[in-house]
């Protein structure tokens, strides 16, 4: 009797994509140190104990979040992934990226940019491998776009490269404050300069 208790007692009473999903919009409005497990309890509507017996800690439950933000973004990033149009793709890219952003009405720029700001180099080496693998797919992604245009070499294809993630990350921030105009006005620029 004792062993099917137990057994009862490992059980999951929840949907663990779903207190995934909360915990990732928790994290991604309030950042990382400024979510603490007992938020993270109410909004996943779980306690504690369930919390590190399925994720190990908050930061297991963060690398989690990470993989289900890469999910969530996955629509947008197919979209420019099938774009035949190189620097028209990477440019709309942005534009999606702004109304994925302000999902549900909150502005809440980018989880993985705002961590990295957040927690800077020096933080958890195991987190900030995973933000920067992100980010360096990104940065990829916008490379083999400008291969499309057979006019840059590979030294501008890069140069260009690292200065579209950089405005991504800057678009991060400014899609938090900016007006919508201000952010096509932000765009707009980054785009005229290549």
């Amino acid at each position: 009797m004792q062993n099917n208790h137990q057994q009862m007692a490992r059980s999951k009473q929840y949907n663990e994509q779903e207190v995934i999903e909360k915990a990732t919009a928790l994290f991604w409005e309030k950042g990382y140190e400024g979510t603490s497990v007992r938020m993270l309890e109410k909004e996943m509507g779980i306690n504690q104990f369930s919390i590190y017996a399925s994720f190990g800690n908050k930061r297991g439950l963060f690398l989690e979040c990470i993989q289900c933000y890469k999910k969530r973004l996955k629509g947008i990033i197919s979209t420019l992934e099938a774009s035949k149009d190189g620097l028209g793709g990477i440019k709309q890219y942005f534009y999606d990226f702004v109304a994925f952003s302000k999902e549900n009405g909150i502005k809440k720029g980018c989880l993985v940019s705002n961590t990295v700001n957040e927690l800077g180099p020096d933080s958890d080496a195991q987190l900030m491998q995973e933000l920067m693998k992100f980010s360096g797919e990104i940065h990829t992604l916008f490379r083999d776009k400008l291969k499309q245009d057979p006019t840059k070499d590979m030294e501008t294809i890069e140069r260009q490269g690292h200065y579209l993630l950089g405005s991504m990350l800057g678009l991060s921030l400014v899609s938090k404050v900016f007006t919508q105009k201000q952010i096509a006005d932000y765009i707009e620029t980054i785009f005229s300069n290549l």
